[in-house]
């Protein structure tokens, strides 16, 4: 990763501090305190040793249930993401200071979620704690197993992932049409928008200091991403049925993640001064987000074809 730089990853780091610090300072002004406890209503609980979980004790959809669990279960890998950020960011200084401020708050999204879903039970609890020892067990490489991800990949990858997440909770959330659920949901929102927006303006600023090798970065995470919860079992099922309901597709990746953040945000259209290899990029990225657009509009015509069907 992040081969033909003009500038080592080390210096890149040192370069870009002072856009960290001041996003960190925004951050921690912008945030608010909260705790999961507001948002679980514990007077609804009963013993799951005297009373067993038992499928119709869900008040919730199939779907609702399927995307709270992934939520949770893609909250659930935080050892494994704070361990890449960690890797890439390093430890030190005000990199390491963020690292661990982001851990303590993404941990806090699985606390809530975990123990509102036990409360109201809203979930197979068994099911539940299984799918964190696998997921966790075996573990998420962004990069690969045994690999490091390049810091502009990073900060890429981290402001594509933030976003999506934000939606796939807001919408969530609506989904459901419980309003506790919608405010959890909505609380978590908040955060991951916080977060999204620290790792955008750190990008900003590498394109400013190496244009050419965040286009080469931008290039390879947008036409790679996924969704870090994609190693759970059953995700890509589970994924569909969420696109199915409109939760988390190609169309809302496309339309309100990736575009808005190159063109809106990053301004890689009128980027100048490119090397051959990242004009090269540029057009890589122009021709995978038509292909993304095909793609997300052949399966919104299959989704009405099956909607009116069923009508």
């Amino acid at each position: 990763m992040g081969q033909n730089r003009s500038i080592a990853a080390d210096e890149m780091l040192r370069l870009l501090e002072p856009t960290l610090v001041r996003g960190m300072e925004r951050h921690l002004s912008a945030t608010t305190e909260w705790f999961p406890h507001e948002y679980v209503p514990y007077e609804v609980g009963r013993n799951y040793v005297h009373e067993p979980w038992e499928e119709t004790d869900s008040a919730l959809g199939i779907v609702s249930r399927t995307a709270l669990e992934v939520n949770l279960l893609t909250e659930d890998n935080l050892p494994y993401y704070h361990l890449a950020l960690w890797d890439m960011f390093g430890r030190g200084g005000a990199w390491g200071e963020w690292v661990r401020r982001w851990t303590a708050e993404e941990g806090r999204h699985a606390i809530v979620l975990r123990d509102y879903l036990s409360v109201t039970r809203g979930a197979d609890p068994v099911a539940l704690e299984r799918g964190r020892m696998d997921q966790v067990s075996r573990g998420y490489y962004p990069a690969g197993e045994g690999m490091t991800l390049d810091p502009l990949d990073g900060v890429v990858y981290t402001t594509l992932q933030e976003l999506a997440t934000r939606i796939a909770h807001r919408r969530t959330g609506a989904y459901t049409q419980d309003p506790l659920i919608e405010k959890l949901t909505a609380r978590i929102a908040t955060d991951e928008n916080l977060h999204y927006v620290f790792y955008r303006e750190l990008a900003k600023a590498a394109l400013e200091i190496d244009p050419s090798a965040m286009m080469l970065a931008i290039n390879r995470q947008v036409t790679t991403f996924a969704m870090p919860g994609m190693d759970m079992p059953d995700f890509k099922a589970k994924a569909l049925e969420m696109a199915k309901a409109g939760i988390y597709d190609l169309r809302i990746h496309h339309d309100e993640v990736v575009l808005p953040v190159l063109f809106k945000d990053w301004k890689i259209d009128r980027l100048t001064g490119l090397s051959d290899e990242a004009e090269e990029a540029r057009d890589g990225i122009a021709n995978y987000l038509a292909m993304l657009d095909t793609m997300a509009s052949h399966y919104e015509e299959k989704r009405a074809a099956r909607e009116t069907a069923e009508a």
